[in-house]
């Protein structure tokens, strides 16, 4: 099965004053979840998630800037090493987030961070 889009999160310097602009701009409902500062965007898309977070470096010296792509898919090992057979590398081992899954994030060919996560059974019941 091909992977699917199926989390965006916005990275911002100010937490607040983004959500503030998304709320304006488009619209958007959010909700506090986990660490401080860190909300799900509850009306972003139907069978999608989203969320607000502050910027963050998934690499050394490599700030997240702009919008972050988490990809679904079915088993992280074979997507690790088809990352690593395709000439990606993985810059973050894989990390549980309770009650959605298990994270990664790759560099693609071209130096592009993203994120993959096998999620758990049930999430976009």
């Amino acid at each position: 099965m091909a992977a699917r889009l199926r989390h965006l999160a916005i990275n911002a310097d100010d937490v607040q004053r983004a959500k503030g602009f998304y709320e304006a701009v488009f619209g958007w409902r959010f909700e506090p979840w986990g660490p401080l500062d860190y909300y799900q965007v509850k009306n972003v898309g139907d069978g999608f998630l989203g969320a607000l977070q502050g910027r963050r470096e998934l690499k050394p010296g490599h700030r997240m800037l702009g919008f972050e792509a988490t990809m679904a898919v079915e088993d992280i090992a074979a997507t690790i090493a088809a990352v690593e057979a395709a000439g990606g590398k993985v810059v973050t081992p894989p990390i549980y987030i309770e009650g959605v899954g298990r994270l990664i994030y790759f560099e693609d060919t071209e130096g592009n961070l993203v994120g993959a996560m096998q999620y758990d059974p049930g999430v976009f019941d």
